[in-house]
Order: C-alpha cells, then structure tokens, then sequence
C-alpha cells in the first residue's frame, strides 16, 4: 500500500475511533471528565453528538478529497496527488489541513499528557504525531512529481555540490574532471 493511501485511511480511521465514544455514550465521556457521576445535559449530550458527526464528516471528507476513492464508474482511472489531476484537485490542500490538524492535535494531548499521566493522552500524541509526520512526508515527498531520468534513473534536480559524481561523469564520458 502507498504511504499517501495509508496516510488517508488513518486519519478517517483515527477520526472514526475518536467520534465513536462521543456518537455512542455521551454519559461515559461526561463521566469521565466530570468528578461526579451524574446523566449529560441534553447540551452535553448534544456537543458530544456533533464532534463525533463532525470527526466522522471530516474522515470520510479527507479520504474523498484527496483522492483515494474514485468517484469515476471507470476503476481503471488511479488517483494521484499531482496538481494537473483533474481527479484529485484537492488533495495536496486537504493533506496540508489535516497535517495541521494532527500536529494541534499532537501537541494539544502532549500538553495534557505532561500536566496529568494520564496514559490515554500518550497515546493520542503518538498516535496523532505519528499521522503528523506521515503527513508531512506525503506533502514533501508525495506531492511533487519527481524528474527522473530515463537514462540513469536518477532525480534531475540533484546536485553535485559539494561532492563530485564521478559515477555520472563516466556515463557522461568526462573521466577525470
């Protein structure tokens, strides 16, 4: 599997896993944060509601946006994060929010993970870090079409700077430059 599909289908699963809480029990998240037990208010139980709608929303809008699943009848038609694509237009926008979104979301329960131990909040800035990261090498490395060359395999647009490439000279047939 590419790194850009299993960027986008963790972060609609990751989404997914942190709205089911909210859509299924609101009385267990208000239970959890609050000190004492006690039934959601109905505008408790509505937010819970709604973030969790709102995270599956932007799970399944992430996957559809970038591309990963063709909208066309055709199946032979592949998605692609380059620009010109006219199946994907968003998808280097898209990857570049929810990079964003990840990183907040990484440095947000980093914060809370050091102010209280809790291991739950580890896992999120792992987890959610992790995606960052992912992220971050699929919008610097994914996105940009590479100019390879068809001779030497190699990326044009490297330089020789400040070592000298004595493999590609010989190709070249400049020995001893």
């Amino acid at each position: 599997m590419d790194v850009y599909y299993f960027y986008t289908y963790s972060t609609a699963g990751w989404m997914a896993l942190q709205a089911a809480p909210l859509l299924v029990s609101p009385t267990m998240i208000v239970t959890m944060l609050s000190p004492e037990v006690r039934e959601p208010s109905t505008l408790e139980a509505y937010f819970s509601r709604c973030l969790g709608f709102s995270l599956v929303t932007i799970g399944v809008l992430t996957v559809l946006l970038t591309g990963s699943v063709p909208l066309s009848s055709r199946l032979s038609s592949a998605a692609s994060t380059d620009p010109s694509d006219p199946k994907a237009p968003y998808a280097l926008p898209t990857l570049t929010i929810t990079l964003f979104f990840h990183a907040a979301h990484a440095f947000y329960t980093y914060a809370m993970w050091t102010q209280t131990s809790i291991t739950s909040f580890a896992l999120g800035t792992v987890f959610s870090g992790a995606l960052a990261a992912i992220g971050l090498w699929c919008i610097l490395f994914a996105s940009s079409d590479g100019r390879i060359s068809r001779k030497t395999g190699a990326d044009k647009r490297t330089s020789g700077f400040p070592f000298k490439n004595a493999e590609a000279d010989k190709r070249k047939g400049k020995k001893g430059m």
